[in-house]
């Protein structure tokens, strides 16, 4: 009887085998499983870096208009004018904050590096995974892992 520790429509990791794509590897043909770290994705950092200045874009508005409304010492309305712009900006942040953390915090479950599993196959390298995914890459490595530790036979003593 076969486990399943990991299946979507295009990984399968099973007791038994990993299927990638279609392609079946048998995990008793498998020597070795490893992982390699691609290059870092410029354009998602970039990406992260302008969802953090809109994120503080508001609050620096506010901040520096209140600094402002101290340091020029304008009349009463305008102080008020000033100060009320200010912390309406502030405040403005908060519904948009919400929708740009969510943002934010994808970002960082996608990753800024292509991700590789690798496995030593009937003797050669082979290359089973390819993702920007970090969630799902370390959900099926780990899946590897674990199929690959309950699929070693026991060691038997003489």
């Amino acid at each position: 009887m076969s486990t399943t520790y990991y299946d979507d429509p295009a990984v399968r990791v099973t007791s038994e085998f990993v299927e990638v794509q279609g392609q079946r590897f048998a995990l008793a043909e498998c020597a070795q499983i490893w992982h390699r770290r691609g290059s870092r994705s410029w354009g998602a950092v970039a990406r992260r870096g302008a969802l953090g200045a809109a994120l503080a874009g508001p609050v620096v508005a506010a901040v520096l208009g209140l600094a402002l409304a101290i340091w020029l010492r304008p009349s009463a309305t305008v102080t008020v004018a000033i100060v009320g712009v200010s912390l309406l900006l502030g405040l403005a942040v908060g519904p948009i904050a919400d929708f740009l953390l969510e943002y934010m915090d994808r970002s960082y479950v996608r990753g800024s590096r292509q991700l590789e599993i690798w496995a030593r196959w009937r003797g050669r390298e082979v290359q089973l995974l390819r993702t920007g995914d970090a969630l799902r890459f370390g959900q099926i490595y780990r899946a590897l892992q674990r199929a690959m530790e309950n699929h070693r036979p026991a060691a038997r003593h003489p």
